[in-house]
């Protein structure tokens, strides 16, 4: 049996995502064993991030400075933004490399089943960030849920006065994917998509 301390520290690391009781007592058994080394870096890392985690005033990201480092890069295409459900959308699409706009984070998706409305999400410091004519294209970025899709529709339907490209990322067939083990969802969404080749 390990100590208290040890317990705790094992439940903490499997609350995070990605890590069950396993993966975290693995983690901290490696810890332990390379406690001179790793633990104090760790310690110092999570100090610094706690002291200085803020949120982006303009899009919602979270950063250690505010605003963040993507909003604050002037080689970055300000007529182009991209709306994303939350910050982890952010991080995986900015991880690619691809989009060279900028982003903004809605906090959540609508879902009348868990009580969240237009009101509870960042709709209207969106709408503030395009009023202005300063943006020209808006992707819609969300998850292809049930809840991601109604919000989409949502987003649009309130930005289609004010003149924007509205877009939205394409849906279907994933890199690499074998057609016998996908979801019907994402089979009709391919076949509506479907293109000429060529």
């Amino acid at each position: 049996m390990a100590s208290q301390e040890i317990e705790a520290l094992s439940s903490a690391l499997a609350r995070l995502p990605g890590l069950g009781p396993r993966s975290a007592r693995r983690a901290v058994l490696w810890l332990v064993k390379n406690r001179e080394q790793a633990l104090p870096h760790l310690l110092e890392a999570l100090d610094a991030v706690s002291q200085t985690l803020v949120e982006c005033q303009i899009c919602g990201n979270v950063d250690t400075h505010d605003p963040c480092g993507i909003c604050a890069d002037p080689r970055r295409d300000p007529k182009s933004l991209c709306v994303v459900e939350d910050v982890a959308d952010v991080w995986a699409l900015d991880r690619s490399r691809l989009f060279q706009g900028r982003y903004h984070v809605l906090g959540g998706k609508l879902s009348a089943l868990d009580g969240v409305g237009p009101e509870d999400l960042n709709i209207a410091s969106l709408m503030e960030r395009v009023s202005d004519g300063a943006v020209d294209e808006v992707v819609l970025a969300m998850n292809a849920t049930l809840e991601g899709q109604t919000t989409a529709h949502y987003l649009a339907e309130r930005l289609e006065p004010l003149g924007l490209r509205i877009t939205q990322l394409a849906h279907g067939l994933p890199v690499g994917g074998e057609l016998d083990y996908l979801d019907e969802g994402t089979l009709a969404q391919a076949l509506r998509a479907r293109r000429p080749v060529g």
